[in-house]
């Protein structure tokens, strides 16, 4: 279901019937497809997602109410109405205890079919709204990342399992894109904190007032703009953890009251001189050389080791190939629902593509590479011409579709932010690479619903 329409399947073997059937629907939102034979039926089922089907009941030799078992195989959602000229109250029974939803007498009124649509548009919106709340959960849940082959990277998850079970302060260190931010809310969920709130904040995001506000919370009127006190990540994430993304860019002049949190478990908001306390787990994650930092005096290096109690580094995804086509196979059934798309899987061609390819964005490339073939695709498999190559020269970047694949300016800016995203550490340094402010980026974004 697309917005606030139907897609509705008639299938009558009588002409008439049908046309005005699909006449009820011209003055709506509504799209349909008729049909005059079971086979056709089942082949439109097969190639396209409808929401609701109307079927006769008396279809020549065959009858609606043994199609029916066969129409939910192939979409359990749809919603089947079963029209008849003869109904009866043992019919519509029988009719229910098929799967039907609804049962419509012959002749029927245009308005009373609409009243039945509009009836059954709302059970379909409720549906989609829970299926957004489950894809929601599956997109938070720490799955694809979890399923690995790799030994080295079975080896990481075991480590971060013990760890979760700690108190201590976990550093995740990575290329970006290996999945810190996943891992860091997995170990969430393994920890006895598990109930408590889990929040992020991400280092290079905000100017260093807004951060240092962010972590610590600010009272009313301590700086321009402060129209009221604000509550702090520490304060609200109480009982829970905190997931510093980008630590290796927090600026000195904040550090040492993260390190004063780390070993005191105390704080004030900006402005203020109360002292306050709050028991927060910190898991943090960078994809800098921090040892670095360190040694050029630009990060503290007694917070670097209050930080670095346990260090984990997830591997690139380059480095664990057996990783490549599962983590594919999970993205294409995630946005293969999520866009409505009938796909079996990959070609062979296109498998031994994801193989080769170095993947330097790592899962999060991977995952944007996935999702923009599932659209593309033509048929019902994803091919290596949809798939990111090397191409020559040492080039990377994604194959060339033919003309019946051109998209729309917004299609095509929507797919260069999301690729450039995934390519680099921050939202700073996308939008450099963009050649638009931050705040720009911010607003392309939501345009785009990134």
């Amino acid at each position: 279901m697309r917005g606030e329409a139907l897609h509705i399947l008639v299938l009558d073997d009588e002409e008439p019937s049908r046309r005005a059937l699909v006449q009820c629907f011209e003055e709506t939102p509504h799209t349909t497809c008729a049909v005059a034979t079971p086979d056709e039926a089942f082949g439109r089922l097969e190639d396209e997602l409808f929401d609701v089907a109307f079927f006769d009941l008396r279809l020549g030799a065959a009858s609606g109410l043994d199609l029916i078992s066969g129409a939910l195989a192939r979409c359990p959602w749809l919603k089947v109405v079963l029209m008849t000229a003869h109904g009866s109250i043992e019919t519509a029974v029988e009719a229910i205890r098929a799967g039907a939803t609804d049962y419509l007498r012959k002749p029927f009124e245009p308005t009373e079919v609409r009243v039945l649509a509009e009836k059954l548009l709302a059970v379909r919106r409720q549906e989609r709204a829970v299926a957004v709340l489950r894809e929601d959960a599956e997109r938070a849940s720490p799955r694809p990342l979890l399923d690995s082959s790799d030994s080295e990277m079975r080896r990481v998850l075991e480590i971060a399992r013990r760890a979760a079970r700690s108190t201590a302060s976990v550093l995740l260190s990575g290329d970006s894109g290996t999945g810190k931010g996943v891992l860091a809310r997995a170990m969430h969920s393994w920890s006895a904190r598990a109930d408590g709130p889990f929040s992020v904040v991400s280092c290079p995001s905000l100017s260093e007032d807004l951060l240092r506000s962010e972590l610590f919370g600010h009272e009313r009127g301590s700086f321009t703009g402060a129209v009221k006190a604000h509550r702090g990540r520490i304060e609200t994430t109480q009982g829970g953890t905190l997931f510093l993304d980008e630590i290796g860019d927090l600026p000195l002049s904040i550090q040492p009251q993260l390190l004063r949190f780390l070993q005191d478990r105390e704080y004030e908001r900006v402005g203020d001189t109360t002292t306050r306390s709050a028991d927060v787990r910190i898991i943090s994650a960078t994809n800098h050389d921090i040892r670095r930092a360190v040694r050029e005096h630009e990060f503290r290096e007694d917070l670097f080791y209050r930080l670095q109690v346990i260090e984990i580094r997830i591997p690139p995804l380059r480095d664990r190939p057996t990783d490549i086509l599962p983590l594919a196979e999970n993205f294409l059934h995630r946005y293969k629902a999520e866009n409505s798309r009938r796909l079996d899987g990959f070609t062979d061609q296109a498998e031994a593509r994801l193989l080769d390819y170095p993947w330097p964005g790592n899962v999060r490339e991977l995952e944007n590479a996935v999702e923009r073939a599932v659209i593309l695709a033509e048929g019902r498999h994803v091919g290596a011409e949809l798939l990111p190559s090397v191409v020559p020269g040492g080039r990377e970047g994604p194959s060339e579709v033919s003309v019946s694949d051109i998209r729309t300016l917004d299609q095509v800016e929507r797919a260069h932010i999301r690729d450039v995203i995934a390519r680099t550490d921050s939202i700073e340094r996308a939008a450099d690479a963009l050649g638009i402010s931050t705040a720009t980026l911010w607003r392309r974004r939501k345009k785009h619903d990134l």
